[in-house]
Formats: C-alpha cells, sequence, structure tokens
C-alpha cells in the first residue's frame, strides 16, 4: 500500500502522471472550495503540542493577520500565512498554493478516521504522523501507523527534535533545508542514521518511506520532513509540503457538495454556561447557518433541532465574552452550536443540515447499525467507548484479532453490560467480558463484577484494551489450567516392574514406571477391568518423596488396598481412576492434554465405559 495511490474513489490523482522530483508537485491543480483537514498523531511527549503551538507562534511573531484562525477543536492556517513563512521554499519546490488554508483538528486519531460520514471517508484528508526522531516509532505511533493503513489515509511522517541530535547547531530560521545545509557532515550523517531506522521501521508495516527533498513519486513514496518544533525549522517545509500534496492528489474530496448543504462530525458535548447543552463540531462540507434544521444521532435515535447558535472562540482578548457568535461558518470550519434538545447527543455521530428529515434519519440509522448494535443471542464481549469514532475503531481491532462482539454502544459501562457478560460467560468464559475506552465504570456495573466474577477492561490508550484483554484470557487460561490440573484426577498409566515388589500389602510398596500420562500422590488405582483396587499413598523417586511423577519415571510407590498377588501382579497396568463428572470436564478442557495424556485418557474412557 501507498501513499495516495489507495484512494481510488477520488476523481483527481491516482493515476496521474508520475511526479518525477519534488518541485513539481505544485503543477496540474484544480480549484479547491474548502481547506484540507488535518489531524496530527503522535505518542505521548513525542512533541504534537508543541508543534501547533510553534505554528501558532509564528503567527504572533509576525503580527499577521488572518495567519491562524483558533476554532472549535481545530486550528485554521490560512494560505496567506503558509506562503509569508514559505515563500522561498514554495519557489523552490514550484509549488502555487491555490487552497484556502489548512485546518489542523485535535481529534484523536480514532475519532479522526471513522467511516460514519456520508461522503465516504474518515474526518480527516491528511495525516502528519509526528515521531521524536530519537526515541523512534513508540507504542502510540505503531497504534496510529496501523489506523493510517486500515484506513487507507495518506500521511506524511515528521521527524521531530532533530535540535536534541547530538552536534546539531541550530539556526534562526523556519527550513530545514537551510538549516541542514550550516551542519557539519558528521550531524548530517547521524541525522540521515536516524532517518534510516524510521524509514526500516514504517517499512515493517508495509510504507516505503523516504526524506522528502530525495522523494521521485509521491503516489509510492511517503515524504519524511525533519522538524524542530521547539525551534521551528522545517515548519516551512512542512506546511508547504502538506499544502502541495492536499491540492495535487486530493481534488474531488475537497470539493464542497453541489447543493451546499453543511455536513459535519459532533467531536463533543459540552455544558457551557449561559448556553446550556452545546456540541462541538467540525464542518467538513457546505455551510451552516443560524436557524438551519440540523440532524443527529442520539441514545434515543435520530433527532433534530434548529441552530441557535454557532460560536467561536473570541478573538477579541480584551473582551469578556468568551465566544464570538457567527452568523455562519463555512467548511472546512470548527465551531459550537446551541440549540433545543441537544442532550444525549453521541459524540461522532454525523450532523447534517436537513434536506429531507425522513431520508436524512434514514441514512443516518443505516450508517449507526453498523457501529451501534446489540446481537443479545449472539456470544461475544460486550463494548464500550466514548465516542462513535472509537466504538468503530474497536470493533475493527476486535474483528482482526477474531474477538466477537455481541454489544457495542457509547456511554459509560453499566449494570447492564456487566449482566449481558455474565450470560455469555456462561457460555464462553473468555467472551464474558466487558471492554471500555475512555469511559467511566457506574459504582453499580463495579459491584455487579465483583458479585459475577465479570472482567471489565476499561483504558485510555485504544491499543491497550486488546492487549490487555488478550493478556486477561492467556492469564485466566493459565489459572483455569492450573486448577484443573489441582482439582481433576490426571490421566496416568503405570506398569508394575518385576522384581521391585518390596512389600505385598498394607501397603503395598513396589516400583512402577510411568508409560502414560502422570502419577499423582493421592489418586485412585484401577486394573486393564477397571476395578479400583488402591489409592497411591506415597511416591518416592531416587530415595526422596515426590508428589508427582511424569511420562518414562521410574519410581516407588506405597499403595493402600493392593495386595501384590491377588489384585495385582508383576508387569500389570494400572491407571488411574476417573470419575464421571471427571471425564466430563477433560473432555472440555481436552486441549490442555498433550498427545500423549489423551491417549492414556482414551484407553480409561473405554475401559470405565461399561461402568457409565
Amino acid at each position: 500500500m501507498h501513499l495516495f495511490v489507495t484512494y481510488n474513489r477520488y476523481a483527481v490523482g491516482f493515476n496521474w502522471v508520475r511526479i518525477p522530483i519534488i518541485y513539481n508537485i505544485g503543477t496540474d491543480y484544480m480549484e479547491f472550495t474548502r481547506s484540507p483537514i488535518i489531524c496530527l498523531l503522535a505518542h505521548v511527549d513525542h512533541g504534537k503540542t508543541t508543534l501547533l503551538d510553534r505554528i501558532r507562534g509564528t503567527t504572533v511573531a509576525k503580527k499577521e493577520a488572518g495567519g491562524i484562525t483558533q476554532m472549535i477543536g481545530a486550528s485554521y492556517v490560512s494560505k496567506e500565512h503558509i506562503d509569508s513563512m514559505a515563500s522561498d521554499i514554495a519557489e523552490k519546490m514550484k509549488i502555487k498554493l491555490t487552497i484556502p488554508g489548512l485546518l489542523f483538528i485535535d481529534t484523536p486519531g480514532h475519532e479522526a478516521f471513522s467511516s460514519l460520514r456520508d461522503r465516504g471517508g474518515g474526518l480527516a484528508d491528511l495525516v502528519i504522523l509526528l515521531v521524536d526522531i530519537n526515541q523512534g516509532f513508540q507504542p502510540q505511533t505503531v497504534e496510529s501507523i496501523k489506523i493510517l493503513k486500515q484506513h487507507k489515509t495518506p500521511f506524511i511522517l515528521a521527524a521531530n527534535k532533530i535540535d536534541a541530535l547530538s552536534g546539531w547547531k541550530s539556526q534562526k530560521t523556519i527550513s530545514f533545508l537551510e538549516s541542514y545545509s550550516k551542519q557539519q557532515e558528521y550531524v548530517r550523517e547521524r541525522l540521515d542514521e536516524k532517518l534510516y531506522g524510521l524509514m526500516g521501521k514504517a517499512s515493517e508495516y508495509g510504507f516505503d518511506t523516504e526524506r522528502f527533498d530525495r522523494v521521485t513519486d509521491f503516489s509510492k513514496q511517503i515524504a519524511i520532513v525533519p522538524i524542530s518544533a521547539k525551534t521551528g525549522e522545517g515548519i516551512s517545509e512542512l506546511l508547504m509540503l502538506i499544502g502541495g500534496l492536499s491540492q495535487k492528489f486530493l481534488g474531488a474530496r475537497l470539493k464542497i457538495a453541489d447543493d451546499g448543504r453543511g455536513k459535519g462530525s459532533v467531536i463533543e458535548v459540552k455544558e457551557e454556561k449561559g448556553l446550556g447543552t452545546t456540541i462541538d463540531v467540525i464542518v467538513y462540507d457546505g455551510i451552516m447557518r443560524k436557524n438551519d434544521e440540523i440532524a443527529y444521532m442520539t441514545q434515543n435515535g435520530v433527532k433534530k433541532t434548529r441552530i441557535r447558535g454557532l460560536f467561536e472562540p473570541n478573538a477579541n482578548k480584551g473582551g469578556s465574552e468568551k465566544y464570538a457568535n457567527v452568523e455562519e461558518v463555512v467548511a472546512a470550519a470548527g465551531v459550537k452550536i446551541s440549540a433545543p434538545d441537544l442532550v444525549g447527543v453521541i459524540p461522532g455521530s454525523p450532523l447534517v443540515v436537513i434536506k429531507d428529515f425522513e431520508t436524512d434519519k434514514m441514512e443516518i440509522e443505516k450508517q449507526f447499525k453498523k457501529v451501534i448494535f446489540d446481537k443479545s443471542d449472539e456470544a461475544g464481549v460486550v463494548l464500550r467507548a466514548d465516542s462513535l469514532g472509537s466504538v468503530e475503531a474497536l470493533l475493527r481491532m476486535l474483528k482482526q484479532a477474531d474477538i466477537k462482539v455481541r454489544h457495542a454502544s457509547v456511554g459509560n459501562i453499566t449494570r447492564g453490560d456487566v449482566i449481558s457478560a455474565s450470560v455469555v460467560a456462561n457460555e464462553d468464559r473468555f467472551l464474558g467480558v466487558v471492554m471500555g475506552f475512555n469511559v467511566d465504570v457506574l459504582e453499580e456495573a463495579e459491584e455487579e463484577s465483583k458479585d459475577k466474577k465479570i472482567q471489565i477492561i476499561n483504558r485510555d490508550v485504544i491499543y491497550k484494551v486488546l492487549e490487555d484483554y488478550q493478556q486477561w484470557v492467556k492469564d485466566e487460561k493459565e489459572r483455569i489450567k492450573k486448577n484443573i490440573m489441582q482439582t481433576l484426577t490426571f490421566p496416568g498409566k503405570a506398569k508394575i516392574v518385576p522384581g521391585c515388589i518390596f512389600r505385598v500389602s498394607k501397603p503395598a510398596i513396589f516400583g512402577v514406571e510411568v508409560v502414560g500420562g502422570k502419577l499423582k500422590k493421592g489418586c485412585r488405582i484401577m486394573d486393564s477391568k477397571g476395578e479400583i483396587i488402591g489409592e497411591i499413598r506415597e511416591m518416592q523417586k531416587e530415595k526422596e518423596k515426590v508428589d508427582e511423577a511424569k511420562l518414562r519415571d521410574e519410581l516407588a510407590i506405597s499403595c493402600e488396598g493392593i495386595h501384590i498377588g491377588k489384585n495385582a501382579d508383576e508387569k500389570d497396568i494400572l491407571y488411574t481412576y476417573m470419575t464421571l463428572d471427571e471425564m466430563k470436564k477433560w473432555d472440555e478442557q481436552i486441549t490442555l492434554l498433550g498427545d500423549n495424556d489423551k491417549e492414556v485418557f482414551e484407553e480409561i474412557k473405554k475401559i470405565l465405559k461399561r461402568y457409565f
């Protein structure tokens, strides 16, 4: 899989002329009507917040009007701002920006890639995957790159913290190429070594990567841009490259719909003083205006309301109001919506300006049935997450791991979820689990889980949910195995060794060789006809007392009930005796037995068949 080439559904590009060098990516452009939506993904402390702050800070320093606009859940970087920062780079790379700007969203990866969008793709148009060049790929980097691969989302790899490379001398520039040209040769080599490490790691996930100025074909290679979010070096190339690639390859995706009606995704539901329940929305298509009627999904089905107010952060720093009231917003943008009847809106829900409510309702419901469902007649885990995007990401992850899901929904973990899991546990212990991502466990649910001994796995890092579940399954199987081994009679078969009769009875003491399975102290012994003839009281191997003997062990045993010469003799084959209940349990846990153990078990069942 390669960058952009997988986006066959778009009208522009992906079967276009190959790009011989980087400097051609600004040609053959279309007129676009909205800004690309860019998502930043990064492991903790790899510089995601610092990068956005650096871009914003540049605007403040230059005091440019219309540079960065703070929106709800997003930051907008205008074309003018990018041009002012990267005019020299644009000239070198022969890129002429035609997009209005770039909208950076603060939404987590699993949210940005939710496919519950009637435009046929995730919220993010393009992604910057930020990696600390010195630390390389970390767990959340791996999670992010897997999400990108699953959703076939185009991305750029930003190798951050070049300023921390040993020997690197930061320059007063926001251009990587300018700063790089002033570094000593050994520092350049060190940088290349680090980049090769990232390239190798990316290749493990099927991606061909190269430093951005060495890429020969952006349809087949992913660009790596070395940057320093701290000093600003590389920011100009990063922004210009994102802009150039977006307008080159995302053409049809950036066109506003013909009918112009607003479409968006609910990011968060919040209570705001003076406004009541509000929703933060990323508008990705069309225009939303005051008094527009909108449709969205709630816990009680699709509802509609009329927009009472549209709000953006107040740009007037001297003002007392937190938000500024606007009449309309044009995609792409982040906005806070105030309206009646927003209680219960599901985060991640699509939100559309109504054209025909019944048609819109059916379309939203159709999309939701793929993600929010309750299959009460099937065995599977119970799943809860903070938003639709999270639920969908988890469903994808669990499907890949071949884990069935009985119930999937948005919201906190309830007592009903635990009861549902307990029903499944009666059928399949390892599926009788409640999984949660970034939600709360209600007190009554906690109590019910303790009472019914149902495992709740609730984490705030999405990949940890699956990891912890798999670890729990492993531990639980080991616990069950240990319990079975300790409580059930193990299949065992032994031969009385000739010339090793030390005492004939009360108790009989004689030598045996274990020829199948295991012998354990305390188990009852039967002959080949199924008659119980004694019980092992003591076991001694090489003059040391033991509690267990395995295949091919030779030892002496002390057996109460056996009388050598009457009910047993030299060369006789003895078996461990099992009850019907024990045999049924072993049948259920047959995978715990090795091949030799299974053979002995089948012999024992055959011997005892006439009794049961």
